[in-house]
């Protein structure tokens, strides 16, 4: 039971903490063009979410797939930037079928951010008990993903339905925030990107040492 509190434990920390700050808005972006009218859509989103996430978490720690790590947190912000370009440009009638598009992402994204939970996971993770521990940090995780729907839903209805503010307007606008975010992490992260600056700074802190060298 110690190790199923620990494992619950690190699964929710893994999530509500802003070193997670991409995972929560990513959470955030699927839940946008909801209310809690729509609560039973929630329910069947965030299920394709965990199916996703759970696959890849599983195959990771069963050492089925091994994770890079750089291209992992370079794709992350993209998942993110997709999803809100398709809350941006949703149309009512997409949002009325009965497998929007929007599940899939949840679905193929949740692949990917398994990957990225894996990590943690395996920093601590020996092969005894690997089931039930991998169990309890999943529903760790799940516990701190509904705690962030909720929180979103609550924040959609002060919006939406109090404050009076059109439903699209707050879909979009709050999406083009968190896309700007998500652009400028995938900027940040790109593998090339992060390797060239790198090695500039190896290279300032050779060419330092040698100049001191030669004084």
């Amino acid at each position: 039971m110690q190790d199923f509190t620990f494992y619950f434990q690190l699964g929710t920390e893994h999530i509500l903490t802003l070193d997670a700050l991409d995972h929560i808005l990513f959470v955030t972006a699927l839940c946008l063009r909801y209310l809690w009218k729509d609560w039973k859509k929630v329910v069947v989103l965030v299920t394709a979410f965990t199916i996703g996430h759970s696959l890849t978490l599983a195959l990771s720690a069963l050492n089925y797939i091994h994770v890079n790590t750089s291209l992992i947190e370079f794709l992350i912000p993209l998942t993110i930037a997709a999803t809100c370009v398709n809350n941006i440009f949703q149309h009512l009638k997409e949002q009325q079928k009965r497998l929007p598009l929007i599940y899939f992402f949840a679905l193929f994204f949740g692949l990917i951010h398994g990957l990225a939970f894996a990590g943690q996971f395996l920093s601590l993770e020996g092969k005894e008990g690997l089931v039930a521990h991998l169990l309890a940090f999943n529903l760790g995780i799940e516990a701190a993903q509904l705690l962030i729907v909720l929180l979103v839903l609550l924040i959609s209805f002060a919006v939406v339905q109090l404050l009076k503010l059109s439903r699209t307007v707050w879909l979009r606008g709050a999406s083009a925030v968190i896309l700007v975010i998500s652009l400028f992490w995938a900027y940040k992260r790109f593998p090339y990107h992060k390797n060239y600056h790198d090695e500039s700074e190896k290279t300032v802190l050779v060419f330092g040492i040698g100049c001191s060298g030669s004084v």
